[in-house]
């Protein structure tokens, strides 16, 4: 299966790896700058290969990072070119998706996908639109795109867990229970995580609740 988006990968520290966490970044952001969570999980994970590609697109407004699509309110794009970005962004993900499952030789019940703000918003968007559902979704300080759809698209129903900082400035705190109630809606079971005081970002008490969420999503104790 080919595929066109570059990535950072970090071996299950085992050496045998029977599952896989893939992380998508922000807007803006890179791969690597969700990569370094697998430090203070893989003790926890001892046998998860963790992986991150970079966006498609290079970023308007951050050069040095990339988006999954253009956003207008921030970097002044047209709605319509937004548009056809995220659709080509869907499909790119769609493919690395495909890719990554051969590579590691893994069925999707054996992967989480954890995403933070625009990685949210894709981890969402493609992969309920799957034939086959994947072990869990973490998605951090997201939305979910076009909520007025899911209902006749989703394919797929894998368990999802929505952490979210109540003092968000950027992608605002209601956009969680706006995304509950949605997939709610459409048969997909919903866990929620306020991280309180913390904005745009990734608290401590987040990251220990997707911790646990992703051990039981992929059958392994509590007890990490």
């Amino acid at each position: 299966m080919s595929n066109t988006l570059e990535f950072g990968r970090r071996a299950a520290a085992s050496g045998q790896g029977d599952s896989l966490v893939i992380f998508l970044h922000g807007y803006g952001a890179d791969g690597n700058d969700l990569l370094g969570l697998a430090d203070p999980l893989a003790q926890h994970l001892p046998n998860t290969v963790f992986v991150a590609p970079d966006a498609p697109e290079r970023s308007t407004v951050n050069p040095m990072g990339f988006q999954w699509f253009p956003i207008p309110w921030l970097d002044g794009s047209p709605e319509d070119l937004a548009a056809e970005a995220m659709v080509r962004a869907a499909t790119e993900l769609d493919a690395f998706l495909d890719a990554m499952l051969e590579a590691e030789d893994l069925t999707p019940d054996r992967v989480v996908i954890v995403g933070f703000s625009q990685g949210t918003m894709m981890a969402l968007h493609v992969a309920l639109r799957r034939d086959t559902p994947f072990a869990g979704i973490v998605g951090f300080s997201g939305r979910l795109m076009e909520p007025e759809l899911l209902a006749d698209e989703i394919r797929a129903r894998p368990p999802v867990l929505l952490i979210h900082g109540d003092a968000d400035d950027v992608v605002p705190p209601q956009s969680l229970p706006e995304a509950a109630e949605a997939l709610q809606g459409a048969g997909v079971d919903v866990y929620a995580h306020v991280m309180k005081g913390t904005g745009h970002g990734i608290a401590p008490d987040g990251l220990s609740v997707a911790l646990a969420f992703t051990r039981q999503c992929l059958g392994l104790d509590q007890d990490a």
